[in-house]
């Protein structure tokens, strides 16, 4: 479990943004609405966990009822919308036990972070007959899984399926997630997708490879980074599907995921307030380790750059960083010299790392965080070229079949910003449970964060399309829950 201590006064300012009922900004009542050039009488949404309304680390019923699309879909309906059909899960406490999904995240009175009491009663029984599904937005499918045929076979778990789809793919043996949109044959559609290509890979501390230049998807690790050819080309060739019968749509670009509180809730470094005594205890265990160090250089085994950037030291009155095991540095087991050196402020320590950065009991000092919980700066940037490639190809795209296109990065620019954003009197952020847009993962966005995308969404439908749909209130959506 990981303790979050949140100050009196953002608790307060939280619990009042909850009880904010004011009016909308964009008052639009006495004004008809309309579709303009787009038709909304059925419109299917594709993507992952953030299309799917994936939040606390679960799907279940109440965030999928405040998904993006969902929140869009009903303001669709204002101009002529259809039904919106989700395939909901089978509770509130989410999670799917016979895979191992857990169950949901919750703040307990003692402001611990834990997993909701109770087990999930959601099943891989398939609920197709209960449909047709609009949402098709499946947790954990990264650009190219929606298009295997299979995805929703559970003999191809756990590999070559997703739990999730199994639940609603229309037929679990050739049922691609693209194959069944389309079968819906959707007037319109959104697609937002791309964000595991890199995710997987960053929330696992770097532990895949960046598959640039290798065009075979079917090789691939789960925390692999997606090659950016791959990426541009099965996007093209769900637009080019999605637009044969004449459809219209929206498609959006990928957020910066490093801006996300998975990885800024923990500071760089964290380790601060140590007296003389520890740091002189600190610096005498880590003296061999120096020494050695030292040693290496002195053999011409690393530069005088990896050198400086491994050694390990420890002072009073400032913030230092938290010791790591780094697996990009130099291998000098053959001189049994391990690959640690302290965090600097261009790395990342992830959220997952709350509950070992214990310096009390040598967590992050005297025993180094493991490299599955610190994104490096060099694994970062890998994120960061990909990611800019990804969303290059999707501007391309949108422009080039005239569709309507969300820059959800510089949204989360706009977000993580100190001023962030306001709607109504009511300040949102990419802060960790204070900011009211980011679920209690790190991850996933709240109902607020989901009303403050669909928003987004619907301006630029409006925009391309010369319809007027109304922006949601995204006061009247769900935060964080407090206990």
């Amino acid at each position: 479990m990981k303790k979050i201590f949140i100050s009196t006064l953002a608790v307060s300012l939280m619990l009042f943004s909850y009880s904010c009922d004011t009016d909308f900004e964009n008052d639009l009542t006495q004004i008809p609405v309309t579709s303009g050039s787009a038709d909304f009488s059925r419109y299917v949404a594709l993507g992952n966990s953030l299309t799917a309304g994936y939040r606390d680390g679960a799907l279940y019923i109440d965030g999928q009822n405040e998904s993006y699309p969902s929140i869009v879909a009903s303001q669709m309906k204002l101009a002529g919308g259809g039904d919106f059909r989700q395939p909901l899960m089978a509770d509130n406490l989410g999670g799917i036990p016979s895979v191992g999904f857990s169950n949901k995240r919750i703040l307990t009175s003692t402001m611990e972070l834990t997993i909701a009491p109770g087990v999930g009663a959601t099943t891989l029984a398939n609920i197709f007959s209960s449909g047709p599904y609009h949402n098709m937005g499946v947790p954990g499918a990264k650009s190219f899984h929606l298009g295997i045929a299979g995805y929703g076979n559970p003999a191809n778990l756990p590999n070559a399926a997703n739990p999730y789809f199994i639940r609603f793919a229309k037929n679990p043996t050739t049922s691609s997630v693209l194959t069944d949109a389309l079968e819906l044959n959707p007037t319109f559609f959104s697609l937002w997708i791309g964000n595991n290509d890199i995710l997987s890979y960053a929330t696992s501390g770097g532990a895949g490879v960046d598959q640039k230049g290798n065009m075979n998807p079917a090789t691939y690790g789960s925390n692999d980074i997606t090659d950016p050819t791959v990426f541009a080309s099965v996007i093209n060739n769900y637009v080019n599907a999605l637009t044969a019968n004449g459809a219209k749509g929206v498609i959006a670009n990928i957020p910066s995921v490093t801006s996300i509180p998975f990885f800024t809730r923990v500071p760089a470094m964290p380790i601060a307030g140590l007296n003389d005594a520890q740091v002189t205890q600190l610096n005498g265990g880590y003296a061999q380790y120096n020494n050695a160090l030292a040693q290496a250089k002195s053999f011409a085994l690393i530069t005088d750059a990896e050198y400086q950037k491994r050694l390990i030291k420890f002072e009073t009155g400032i913030a230092n960083g938290a010791v790591i095991v780094d697996k990009d540095l130099t291998n000098l087991t053959a001189m049994q010299i391990p690959s640690y050196r302290q965090t600097t402020a261009n790395d990342l320590i992830l959220l997952t790392a709350s509950a070992v950065l214990t310096p009390s009991a040598g967590g992050g000092t005297s025993v180094p965080l493991s490299d599955q919980y610190v994104l490096t700066e060099m694994e970062a940037n890998k994120v960061t070229t990909a990611t800019t490639a990804y969303n290059a190809s999707l501007s391309t795209i949108a422009q080039s079949k005239g569709l309507a296109f969300v820059d959800a990065h510089s949204k989360m620019v706009e977000l993580s910003s100190i001023s962030g954003i306001r709607w109504n009197n009511v300040k949102y952020t990419a802060e960790f449970v204070t900011g009211g847009t980011f679920s209690l993962d790190g991850v996933h966005l709240t109902g607020r964060g989901a009303g403050l995308i669909a928003n987004e969404f619907i301006k630029a439908i409006n925009a391309k399309y010369g319809s007027n749909l109304p922006l949601t209130d995204i006061n009247k959506y769900s935060g964080v829950a407090f206990p």
